[in-house]
């Protein structure tokens, strides 16, 4: 059964979805033309957030990822770093004799 289907939406028998081309009002072709989208998939959005096709919160939410994205990778390198290199010399806080070693 799912091999047959398959059969369909690869197009043997015709395509399952018709043709993108011919969808010109659809809202995610808004984003068509926007940096990140690659060739033959087009605009991917899976969870359908751009579905109302607003700019606005499409650049905010890029903006968003990309901020997130720092801030793991940032988070990445602060866990690799003191393990490979050692951690620094010294007290954190002196008062409670908590060390940085601790």
């Amino acid at each position: 059964m799912a091999i047959i289907g398959m059969f369909f939406q690869d197009g043997l028998t015709g395509s399952a979805w018709g043709d993108w081309a011919l969808y010109t009002a659809s809202p995610l072709r808004a984003f068509e033309g926007e940096l990140g989208v690659q060739a033959p998939y087009g605009f991917w959005d899976p969870l359908d957030l751009t579905a109302d096709g607003n700019k606005e919160n499409f650049l905010r939410r890029r903006a968003v990822e990309i901020k997130h994205g720092r801030v793991s990778m940032y988070a990445c390198i602060g866990y690799i770093v003191p393990e490979s290199i050692g951690k620094f010399p010294g007290s954190l806080s002196p008062s409670q004799g908590i060390k940085f070693s601790d």
